[in-house]
């Protein structure tokens, strides 16, 4: 097991929060800029929180499907560290955006069943990291942030050559065990850290964090 686990928290939208997850150790920050999210972010708030965010803390934009007019606009504002792509965005796309922005670019890529995994092997070729995520159902309105896991057994046994985060459904109660299980060394956390939807909390951050670092440290649950 990695000596640390990194962490990401997904979907800020408020400065204690920020700084919530600074104080407990997070690496990543995410903010989120799709309109049917409830987690979703104003450009002008996002500049913000990245602004007074701690320098040594990657700042992680969410975006799904989104047009150049609409990055341009994002990456004109928003000091960041990292895009994410978290759509049905296609390789050539990971590319022109990696070309376009100069950014690292993680592709998230969903996952319910083995069919999936050779997509996470075909973007593994061309994204500079990827997050292995529960595909959402047929009828869901969000690409992620929707609470699910998929079965971690899939990947149990997977590595890639670069960076990977595993999400989807993870809480401070089953971090350890998905990571035991999958050997993830970055975890990504949403709506396993929210009191209420789209409402993050302190102290289930603080706890996420703190059972990411035991689990870290040789924890099995």
């Amino acid at each position: 097991m990695a000596d640390i686990i990194k962490v990401k928290i997904c979907g800020l939208s408020r400065p204690e929060h920020v700084q919530a997850a600074a104080t407990a150790g997070a690496d990543y920050l995410g903010f989120v800029f799709f309109d049917k999210s409830p987690r979703n972010v104003t450009i002008e708030q996002a500049a913000l929180l990245a602004e007074n965010a701690p320098s040594n803390m990657t700042k992680v934009a969410l975006t799904v499907n989104a047009n150049n007019t609409t990055l341009d606009a994002i990456m004109d504002a928003v000091p960041l560290d990292m895009l994410q792509l978290h759509g049905s965005e296609t390789v050539e796309r990971v590319a022109q955006v990696q070309k376009r922005y100069g950014l690292p670019v993680m592709k998230a890529v969903g996952v319910a069943d083995k069919c999936d995994l050779a997509a996470l092997d075909d973007y593994a070729q061309i994204a500079d990291q990827i997050l292995v995520d529960a595909k959402p159902p047929k009828d869901a309105d969000l690409p992620g942030g929707n609470g699910l896991a998929f079965d971690w057994r899939l990947i149990a046994n997977r590595r890639w050559s670069l960076p990977w985060m595993l999400a989807g459904g993870l809480t401070p109660d089953n971090v350890v065990r998905a990571i035991n299980l999958t050997g993830a060394q970055q975890v990504d956390v949403s709506s396993g850290v929210e009191s209420a939807t789209g409402v993050k909390d302190t102290e289930l951050i603080a706890r996420f964090i703190g059972a990411a670092q035991r689990a870290a440290q040789g924890e099995t649950r």
